[in-house]
């Protein structure tokens, strides 16, 4: 079976480091799919605006491996236990399929791309194949008495952040609080536990933050652009 594009979405996330480790943890983040041309038709999203959320099917397109691995090593275990592939969420997989649950905000018109879709919540990196679009139904889709293993556990664990005021000096309200949220999440890998300075691309800057004690102070932002 042969599956291609329907299009691909545009986000604030430049590299795959310092993106959030599933969608919705970070609420106000949000990206824009662009259809590819043959499946702009304005009757593909009649309707679309009676559902608050959507499926995401999408491609884990800088993770492709020609070859099968059946555990992987998630980082929020530290990076040192192996885990079954098929047991996590990992984005080494046999067919790279990704599948994340994002907010519906709206539908944008564009004279020269159609209507693109705008979504919130995303945890892709910027231009990321995306397959395949579903309506997120909450009767059959939300389970309330889920177990949810290791991830549940550590849903709600996030790190102080420091900074100077000087750091977002000119920077938008909006950037400056996604970058917060970003850094609050610890995206540093769990196996590295000595104080290290990280960098990451977000928007049109690069952060430069380190994690000490589980404590991050954001050094410094630099415009890329």
């Amino acid at each position: 079976m042969e599956i291609k594009p329907i299009g691909f979405i545009k986000t604030d996330f430049k590299e795959k480091f310092g993106i959030p480790r599933q969608s919705g943890i970070i609420e106000n983040i949000t990206g824009e799919i662009v259809f590819k041309k043959e499946f702009r038709h304005p009757d593909a999203l009649r309707g679309i605006e009676e559902y608050s959320h959507l499926w995401l099917i999408f491609d884990f397109s800088e993770n492709h491996r020609d070859e099968f691995s059946p555990t992987v090593r998630p980082p929020r275990l530290g990076g040192n236990k192996r885990v079954g592939v098929f047991a996590t969420r990992s984005p080494f997989r046999p067919n790279n399929l990704g599948l994340s649950c994002v907010k519906f905000e709206g539908i944008k018109e564009d004279k020269n791309l159609g209507n693109i879709l705008v979504v919130s919540g995303v945890d892709l990196l910027d231009n990321t194949p995306i397959y395949d679009i579903k309506p997120y139904i909450p009767y059959s889709d939300c389970k309330p008495d889920a177990k949810g293993s290791f991830g549940e556990a550590l849903k709600d664990e996030k790190i102080e952040v420091f900074y100077h005021e000087n750091v977002f000096l000119n920077i938008d309200e909006d950037i400056k609080n996604s970058i917060i949220s970003i850094i609050e999440q610890n995206p540093k890998p769990a196996y590295k536990q000595q104080y290290k300075e990280y960098k990451f691309l977000f928007s049109d800057y690069e952060i430069c933050f380190n994690i000490s004690e589980n404590k991050a102070t954001i050094l410094n932002i630099h415009k890329i652009k």
